[in-house]
C-alpha cells in the first residue's frame, strides 16, 4: 500500500523560509518521479515542482529561484525548500507520486504579510 505523508508546514512571515517533507512508503521510491503541488482556497491545484529519478528538476515560473525540490532516496523522502516566501504562497501543499497518481494528505503553509 502506497502512502505519502507531508510535514513541515506552518505559519511564517513574508520573506521567511520553510522546508516541507514528503515521506513515501510502499513504493520503490528511488525509481519514481515525484511532484509538489499547492492549492489555495477557492483555486485549482497547481503544479509547483518536479524531480525525476536522476535528480533532474522543473519548476513553475511562480516559484523558480525561490523553491528547491530535492530527494533523499535512502530516506524515501522528497523535500521542498521554500525561501523568500510571499503571502501568495499561502496554500495547502501536496506531494504526488506520478506512477499510480498517489497524493499525500497535504500540509498547510500560511505566509503572513
Amino acid at each position: 500500500q502506497v502512502q505519502l505523508v507531508e510535514s513541515g508546514g506552518g505559519l511564517v512571515e513574508t520573506g521567511g523560509s520553510l522546508r516541507l517533507s514528503c515521506a513515501a512508503s510502499g513504493v520503490d521510491f528511488s525509481t519514481k518521479i515525484m511532484r509538489w503541488y499547492r492549492q489555495a482556497p477557492g483555486k485549482q491545484r497547481d503544479f509547483i515542482a518536479f524531480i525525476n529519478s536522476l535528480g533532474s528538476t522543473t519548476y513553475a515560473d511562480s516559484v523558480k529561484g525561490r523553491f528547491t525540490i530535492s530527494r533523499d532516496n535512502a530516506k524515501n523522502t522528497v523535500y521542498l525548500q521554500m525561501n523568500n516566501l510571499k503571502p501568495e504562497d499561502t496554500a495547502v501543499y501536496y506531494c504526488n507520486l506520478i506512477a499510480g497518481n498517489y497524493w499525500g494528505q497535504g500540509t498547510q503553509v500560511t505566509v503572513s504579510s
